[in-house]
């Protein structure tokens, strides 16, 4: 299979260095090379699932709730419980801009909101992970872990992650359960709940 690439910048690049135009067996060999690099890159990235699955979702929906369910079923905000205001928070965990104190959504608008956090937030582990081998329920626990920290470009559980240090990933989860410097219940849970999905699935070596 040829990969489909703008081979020219190569190929210029290549006749630069060596002085002259290049013979027609050195652009097949070229082209080899760069079809084979490709295909490795390919091979990297499809080792990264490209999406939450089920598991995953319902682990986030376990421990962000549709809370704050009023009578006339419309959803309102609530403040974050280590500060008791800012980050206000809403629906299946939504937070940002035009999100407040007063706020008030549909749960479809919640539902809404949530597909497409989720994929932008499994993209975002996605990039971190830069094609390092992960079963779905270990991209599922992540995607969790950084739908509510925010952390999976910097925490050393991607870095242990990465390295395939599958067990002291493991262990990482637990450092990422305080808000507003308090540790919370809440929060040790969800990251045993994390680990625990996480664990279920670990690649072969």
């Amino acid at each position: 299979m040829t990969y489909s690439t703008n081979r020219k910048p190569i190929f210029q690049t290549v006749r630069r260095i060596l002085g002259r135009g290049l013979r027609n067996s050195e652009v097949s060999a070229l082209d080899r090379s760069v079809d084979r690099s490709l295909g490795v890159q390919a091979a990297c990235q499809s080792d990264v699932p490209t999406q939450i699955g089920p598991a995953g979702i319902a682990l986030i929906k376990q421990f962000e709730g549709c809370a704050r369910l009023r009578t006339d079923s419309l959803v309102e905000a609530y403040p974050d419980p280590g500060t008791g205001g800012d980050p206000w928070t809403i629906g299946w965990g939504a937070t940002g801009q035009g999100i407040a104190r007063g706020t008030v959504w549909t749960r479809e608008q919640c539902d809404q909101r949530l597909d497409g956090d989720l994929v932008i937030y499994a993209n975002d582990v996605r990039r971190a992970l830069d094609g390092a081998a992960t079963s779905q329920a270990q991209f599922d626990a992540l995607v969790s872990f950084h739908y509510n920290t925010g952390a999976i470009g910097r925490a050393t559980l991607t870095k242990r992650h990465k390295s395939a240090d599958y067990l002291g990933a493991i262990t990482e989860f637990a450092r990422w359960n305080r808000a507003g410097g308090r540790a919370l219940k809440g929060l040790s849970r969800r990251r045993t709940a994390e680990a625990k999905l996480y664990a279920s699935d670990i690649p072969p070596d």
